[in-house]
This record gives C-alpha cells, structure tokens and sequence, in this order.
C-alpha cells in the first residue's frame, strides 16, 4: 500500500535589501582608478613585457556581458575605495548577533509575518548560502534562537544552488512529518567574496537575503500559499566556477591575498555546458510531473547572467519568452548566489493565479542545479 504524504507549501517568503547601491558607473570608476594606480606601480614590469597592463572596464562592458545594471551591497565605501576594493565591516564581539544573522533574522521575520507565523511555530532552521560567516557554531543555530524557534538549525553550501537544495529538505523534512514548520534563510554577502579588481568578474555579485516558510498545507494559514509538487536536485563536478578560501589555507603557508581565494571562473565555459544541462533537468522534472514547459505559467532561474535565462527559455519554450514567463531582477539586484531564483520569485508571482504552476531553479557551481515545481493554492 502506497505511503500517503501530506501536501506541503511555501506560506511566506521575505526579503532582506542592503541599504547601499553601486551603479555600474561608480563601480567601473573605481575600478578604473584602480587599474590606473597598478599600471603606474608597475610601469617598468609592463615596459618590459614582464607583466600585462590592467585594462579599463566600461559600463557598456557590464550590461552587454551581463545585463546588470546596479547591485545592493551591505558597505559601499570599501568596495569603491582603489587602494582597498573590498568592503570594511566592523569586528563584532561574540556576544553580538552576527552579521550574517542580523540580515537572516530581517528577512525571516518578514516572511514569517506573511506566513501568520512567530518564530515559535518554527521547529527547523535551514541557513543555506554560498560563504558562511564562519565554520561554527552554525549560522543556523544563532538565527534560531534570535528568532525563538525550537527544534533544530544547520548550514549547507552548494554555492548558487543552496537555496533549491535547501528547499528539497525543508519539502522532505515536512512531508515525512519530522518536522512542521521550517525556515529556509539564504543570507549572501557577496561582497566579501567578489574579487572587485578582476575586470571579467567586478561586477558580478551583490548583497541580500532571502527567507521562505514551508510547512504543511493543512496548517498553514497565511494568503499566500504555493504547494510543492515536487523538487528535482543533480550535481556534476566542475572546476569552472571556484572558490579555494578555507581554514586549511594558512597551513598551506600560502598568500592570502592569492586570486583563488576568492570567486574565479571560466565564464564561457560555464555558460556553453550550463545552460543546456538547467533546461534538460527543467523539462525532464517536469516530465515526472506530467507537464510540458509550456503549461508553466513562470520561471523563476538562477539570476547569473541575462544571456544565459534567455537561453534556456528558449529551449523551454521554443522562443523567446520575454520577462512575463521568465521575470529578471538580474538588473536591478545584479547576482545574488543562491538568493537570485527566490527574489525572483518573492517579487514576481502575486499576479498568478489559483491552479497555476512555475518553476524556482538555480544553476551554479559543482555544477549543481536545483529546481522546485509549484502550484498556486
């Protein structure tokens, strides 16, 4: 006799957005200066062919590459400051909330609000981000208790695609009645961990966090209610997209300041091999649901790269959807990790109405795609 499973949904959704914005000129003029400064130090290494020149970024450059046009950042001054191009935040002491936390709290609550929960209705706390703040105690845990929630919390990491990841056990801890209420929160402070004075990549990331609820449908009593049908999640080990910061770093008597500590890749690549393994993994989950892309009302993708969403709408759907199927925030938000498909989401669906279905899915490093199918209640 088959197991029956109790319908589970997303009853809330929130949105932290950092007080700062860089527009693509400041930043390119930042960088500019940067790259002017480097040249001068090393004038004589270029002259003799030792050494190759920094070239200037544009903010043509950036929007055609890209399509973004602006990102949210928790500190401004730091990243557009060319002797340091990086952001300054303050040590706190361990008696303090975390910054990581801070900005997860925030966003939780405002999710928990739509939900019509407090934060004891919460009896697990997923923080799934592409950078923790540190190793431990789990980031989760403190933003357990800041919120008042019982049961557990922990941390994963699957870059990009920790939100979707994360999801998938929140759907599979309720369904299987382990737990009743879950909160899903993907703080990414990107800043910390963008190289800001590499020209191909210095405009890529910026700061946010996102937070849903998810819980059983039967106790769920917010207005706004997305049950899962199902959840679909692969992994294939790449190279092309890395980071190579970790604790062992300092036993490798190894520069700290060495490119790979921070975010690097093979852009072309990425884009070549990625988007046609995010639209095989869309259509096939929605295969197993007994669906074709077209009776998807919307897609919420990863926000990475304009080019790239096009692309796999494209295959999907057979042209080219255009913002309604497959809305961007990519623009305005520039690449938030694991946070893009769930702003994407949290600000694009409360025009669709009851029995209508969509797909949240992120693609990132490992590779690692994930993808979420829901239905409006």
């Amino acid at each position: 006799m088959q197991a029956s499973f109790p319908a589970v949904v997303i009853s809330g959704t929130g949105l932290y957005r950092p007080p700062h914005v860089i527009t693509n000129a400041e930043l390119v003029e930042a960088f500019n200066a940067y790259a002017d400064r480097q040249n001068a130090l090393h004038a004589d290494a270029i002259a003799a062919g030792e050494r190759a020149a920094l070239t200037h970024s544009s903010v043509e450059f950036i929007e055609k590459a890209s399509g973004i046009r602006q990102r949210y950042v928790i500190e401004k001054e730091g990243v557009l400051d060319p002797a340091r191009m990086y952001p300054r935040f303050t040590p706190r002491g361990d008696d303090e909330l975390s910054l990581m936390a801070e900005i997860a709290v925030d966003a939780a609550r405002k999710a928990l609000e739509l939900a019509g929960k407090s934060g004891a209705d919460v009896d697990a706390v997923l923080c799934s981000s592409a950078n923790m703040q540190r190793a431990y105690p789990a980031m989760a845990v403190e933003i357990q208790q800041a919120l008042g929630a019982g049961g557990y919390g922990f941390d994963m990491n699957v870059a990009c695609s920790s939100a979707t990841f994360a999801l998938e056990q929140a759907f599979n801890a309720v369904r299987s009645g382990a737990s009743k209420c879950v909160l899903v929160v993907n703080p990414e402070i990107t800043s910390a961990h963008l190289e800001w004075r590499d020209r191909d990549c210095h405009f890529i990331f910026g700061d946010v966090c996102t937070a849903l609820v998810v819980e059983r449908a039967d106790t769920a009593t917010g207005p706004d209610q997305w049950e899962i049908l199902g959840t679909q999640l692969a992994t294939q080990f790449s190279s092309n997209i890395r980071n190579n910061f970790g604790f062992m770093n300092r036993a490798e008597d190894r520069d700290p300041n060495a490119r790979d500590l921070t975010f690097y890749q093979e852009g072309r690549k990425v884009f070549k091999e990625v988007v046609p393994m995010a639209a095989a993994h869309i259509e096939a989950h929605l295969a197993k649901l007994g669906l074709e892309p077209t009776q998807a009302s919307r897609y919420w993708l990863h926000q990475a790269n304009q080019g790239m969403n096009q692309l796999v709408i494209k295959k999907l759907v057979g042209a080219d959807a255009g913002s309604d199927v497959a809305p961007l925030i990519l623009d305005e938000y520039a690449n938030t990790a694991s946070a893009g498909s769930i702003i994407a989401f949290h600000e694009h669906h409360a025009d669709l109405k009851a029995g209508e279905t969509g797909v949240i899915c992120s693609f990132g490093a490992g590779y690692s795609i994930g993808s979420i199918v829901v239905r409006k209640r």
